[in-house]
């Protein structure tokens, strides 16, 4: 009758394996990888029931394909893999843990240290001309590993006249992303990250698809204005939103930065 005796660390066990593959199948949600994922819940279900019926030649094979398969599972699921660690190890996670940063003065100063208006008046200004831009804002997760790999290093004062000259048709420096962290532009011409999601709508191009997926890699919000339309977009944690008013998109990323 042992296989009747239940305690509380197996419970405990099954929880925490429930909350890890809940997580893993978030990421994967509306991926290619979903469905990869699904196979091998599948295959690895059907190896333990084998397992307990005691079918030892197949249990042997199921055995085998996936303790081989491990490394195949690595490479194709590197993505949700890397956004799952990120989830685990954030550094949000880490400056929650001090008091003081929960104090409302600090979270005022922080939003303060970036010139939120002048960013948001030069997309509005922007998106008149239908001028394509890609903001990248940084809030807890360091970016600099995407601009240590691609773009221009800059590390100039936020300002509305910059932008817009970073992103007039004609600057050299127009094609990419610009990162900005606590009001210094960082880099220009930065190459981001882009998102594999089934999901997106078709109409979207390829700013929206790179602010997508930089922000399903980190926590850093985006502001894209489309070449076709001239409409603003706000972009975290990989969803968008169109945004018509100026002052409603203002309080968003000062909600977004306050919320860091």
């Amino acid at each position: 009758m042992n296989f009747l005796e239940f305690r509380i660390l197996d419970f405990l066990d099954i929880l925490l394996v429930a909350f890890f593959m809940y997580q893993l199948y978030k990421l994967a949600r509306g991926t290619v990888a979903i469905n990869i994922f699904i196979g091998v819940m599948a295959i690895y279900l059907v190896w333990q029931i084998v397992k307990a019926l005691q079918m030892e030649m197949l249990s042997e094979i199921l055995g085998q394909f996936i303790g081989l398969g491990v490394l195949a599972i690595v490479i194709v699921f590197q993505q949700e893999i890397r956004k799952f660690l990120l989830f685990i190890g954030s550094s949000n996670l880490r400056s929650r843990s001090s008091v003081f940063k929960q104090l409302r003065f600090f979270k005022e100063e922080q939003i303060l240290k970036t010139d939120i208006d002048s960013i948001v008046t030069a997309c509005v200004s922007m998106a008149k001309t239908k001028t394509g831009v890609l903001i990248v804002i940084e809030r807890t997760n360091k970016l600099e590993f995407l601009f240590n790999n691609s773009g221009d290093k800059m590390n100039a004062e936020v300002n509305k006249p910059l932008l817009e000259s970073i992103f007039y048709k004609n600057s050299p420096l127009h094609d990419g992303a610009v990162v900005i962290s606590k009001n210094q532009i960082m880099a220009t011409r930065v190459i981001l990250p882009v998102s594999n999601s089934q999901n997106i709508p078709l109409h979207l191009g390829l700013r929206h698809r790179a602010a997508l997926g930089i922000t399903e890699n980190t926590d850093a919000v985006c502001l894209v204005v489309s070449e076709e339309t001239g409409k603003i977009s706000h972009v975290r944690e990989g969803k968008i939103t169109v945004k018509t008013s100026p002052l409603e998109l203002t309080q968003m990323v000062k909600e977004d930065l306050a919320n860091a």
